[in-house]
Parts: C-alpha cells; sequence; structure tokens
C-alpha cells in the first residue's frame, strides 16, 4: 500500500483536491475533520483543562480557543502537542485498518505535514499550490479573516516554496478545477500501474 501525504498551506486548495481523491475511490484520512471530532469529544475536556472557558457544552468553542492561543506561541505550542498525537493516533489507525483491507492506496490530508515531521510517516508527498496572489485572495475572502491573521498562519508554516520543492508532486490548483483533477488522476495512475 502507498500512503500519499496531502498538503499545501492555507489558501491553496487543499481541501478541495482531497475531495477529487475521494471521487477517484482513494480513501482519505482528513486531519481537519478529526481535529473537529476530537473537539467535539475526547480532546475537549483536555483543552478546557489547558484553556480555562474554552468549552460550552462538552465541545470546544473554536471562536474562545483561537482568542486563548491566537497570538501566544507557547499556548499554541501546548494545544499542538495535546491535538497533534491524537490526530496522528487516528490516522494510523486509518492506515492500518486500509493495510488489512488490501486498499493499495490512501491519503492523509494533513495541513502541517512540513511542520510537524510527518513526512516518515507517508511514502509520497502531493503539495497543493497556486500563486501568492491567488492564495491571498481566497485566504482574505473567508468570514472573519483579516491581513494580520493571515500573516500570522503564514509565519507558521513552511513557505510554499520550500514545500514544493520537497514535493514528490505538485497541483497547481490556480489551473482550474479540471487541470487538477487530470493531475489527480495522473498521480493515481502513476502509484498504482508503477
Amino acid at each position: 500500500m502507498i500512503v500519499i501525504g496531502l498538503t499545501g498551506s492555507i489558501g491553496m486548495g487543499k481541501s478541495t483536491t482531497a475531495r477529487m481523491f475521494v471521487e477517484e475511490g482513494v480513501p482519505v484520512h482528513d486531519s481537519d475533520a478529526t481535529v473537529h471530532k476530537l473537539y467535539a469529544g475526547e480532546a475537549a475536556p483536555m483543552v478546557e483543562a489547558l484553556f480555562p472557558g474554552t468549552t460550552i457544552n462538552g465541545r470546544v468553542d473554536r471562536e474562545q480557543l483561537a482568542k486563548a492561543v491566537v497570538a501566544n506561541a507557547e499556548a499554541l505550542r501546548k494545544l499542538e502537542n495535546l491535538i497533534h498525537p491524537l490526530v496522528r493516533r487516528d490516522a494510523d489507525r486509518f492506515v492500518e485498518e486500509h493495510r488489512r483491507k488490501g486498499t493499495p492506496l490512501v491519503v492523509l490530508d494533513v495541513p502541517l505535514l512540513f511542520e510537524t515531521g510527518g513526512t516518515d510517516r507517508v511514502d509520497k508527498v502531493v503539495v497543493v499550490s497556486a500563486p501568492a496572489e491567488v492564495q491571498r485572495r481566497r485566504v482574505l475572502a473567508r468570514p472573519g479573516m483579516t491581513e494580520e491573521k493571515f500573516e500570522q498562519i503564514l509565519a507558521r508554516q513552511v513557505p510554499d516554496v520550500e514545500k514544493r520543492k520537497q514535493a514528490d508532486f505538485v497541483i497547481d490548483s490556480s489551473k482550474g478545477m479540471d487541470a487538477a483533477r487530470r493531475a489527480v488522476r495522473v498521480i493515481i495512475d502513476q502509484l498504482t500501474q508503477g
């Protein structure tokens, strides 16, 4: 079985690309969805213990949590040290389940693949990328996003140019959905027929 690590900086189109792999029949483990699930269950009391007042009715309130960690590097590090191992455990279960089933190809959708040292867990890395001006336009169009927040997020991420250098495959999401879909199919064909 081949494990693909799918990643890309904020606003690059990674989530859309992940859906394209699913549409092609490739199982995808979504790290962001796993975090949402953890925040609604298992991790909520642990987050509340670290950051009192960040949960409501046993679920993490993402707005309150953001206020507690966004401009505080130490708080963010504590949160990541709590959440990342739980997400990794969930992803490991996903991979093991598909290994038992004999699935030929799976994708781990990991926004911070490089930042968390996750490349050691995958066989191939696919980076979704777009020109900086396209990225900026997409991100600033998001509700509640500001220039300041965007710059803070970018500062914590490995630069796109570095990600592309370390990738086995790069998908340019600025060329449209059809081009991205074709690129996904080419990657699947190369990895399953090679």
